[in-house]
């Protein structure tokens, strides 16, 4: 039978699509972040010879986990993301799935990875993905339309993947673990902060209670920004002094860390000065230097490890 390029277009198209929904779904960005946190963990927890069969599984049943837990919050807050431009083409609000669908992929999802993680990796990393999905869904998630304190519980949540990595290589919850929780719970806030500055119209007219919600001149967001960046410079210099890395690690997280709280520092000031269009470039500009911050810390750290 002869197909047409036109009909393997349109296959392509629809495959794409499909693909697409299920990216859209998983947030797919989002669940690459907690499993690239979640290798970093396991790596800098493995002592010796890396195991490889079990760092394979860790990622496997956390990014089970992951998925379900992204499909869940989704299909919890479908309304509001339906009344914000920048999610309003999700699969829920766009039709493109139904909620039937979704909770049940989400659920099975998340049973299944929980399930996983106890059964080949360990009891305590699949109790720490079960307190992820928990405090995410049931917490994190309804305080988002109370309180705008939610974001720093968010970032409990947030911060347990790299945990999760070092509970699977060594099977406890030792000061290393804890230290690249705080690193990554540290991290999110001055992230979110920005992009809650930026489309804080969009977030007040889907309901969701963010600091600039309660915050019209942007001081208080701003200083929590700051703030936050100056703890995360702190917090960077832990691995060093636990011994996780050497010299190498110190010199690149103080480097990235003070370039970090300098962007902060500038959309400070911005703010300070009322010039809302440059605050809001500075707002980006702060966004932008912690997508950028991340890896490359979490990368020094990983190429400097000492153990």
């Amino acid at each position: 039978m002869r197909v047409s390029s036109n009909s393997l277009g349109a296959v392509g198209a629809a495959e794409k699509s499909r693909v697409g929904v299920i990216a859209d779904l998983v947030k797919a960005r989002l669940t690459a972040l907690v499993l690239l946190t979640t290798l970093v963990g396991f790596y800098v927890g493995s002592r010796g010879t890396v195991n490889w069969a079990l760092m394979w599984h860790t990622l496997f049943g956390t990014a089970l986990v992951a998925a379900g837990a992204a499909a869940l919050n989704q299909l919890l807050e479908r309304e509001h993301d339906a009344r914000m431009r920048r999610t309003a083409s999700r699969p829920l609000p766009s039709g493109r799935l139904q909620p039937v669908t979704v909770m049940l992929f989400g659920g099975v999802c998340s049973v299944a990875g929980l399930v996983y993680l106890a059964w080949l990796v360990n009891p305590l990393t699949s109790v720490l993905g079960g307190v992820s999905l928990v405090s995410y869904l049931f917490v994190y998630t309804p305080l988002k339309r109370i309180t705008w304190w939610n974001t720093a519980v968010g970032a409990i949540p947030g911060g347990l993947p790299p945990l999760m990595g070092w509970a699977a290589a060594r099977g406890d919850l030792g000061g290393g673990g804890w230290t690249l929780f705080a690193l990554l719970a540290v991290w999110q806030l001055p992230h979110f902060y920005a992009i809650a500055w930026v489309y804080r119209d969009e977030y007040a007219r889907a309901g969701f209670k963010m600091l600039p919600g309660v915050d019209p001149n942007g001081l208080r967001t701003a200083r929590q920004a700051l703030s936050w960046t100056l703890t995360l410079l702190a917090v960077s210099v832990l691995p060093f002094v636990l011994g996780l890395a050497g010299g190498i690690y110190l010199t690149c997280a103080l480097a990235l860390g003070a370039a970090f709280v300098a962007t902060a520092a500038d959309f400070m000031a911005k703010i300070a000065r009322g010039a809302e269009t440059e605050a809001i470039t500075a707002a980006r500009r702060l966004f932008f230097a912690s997508i950028v911050y991340l890896p490359l810390a979490l990368g020094a750290l990983v190429l400097d490890k000492t153990g």
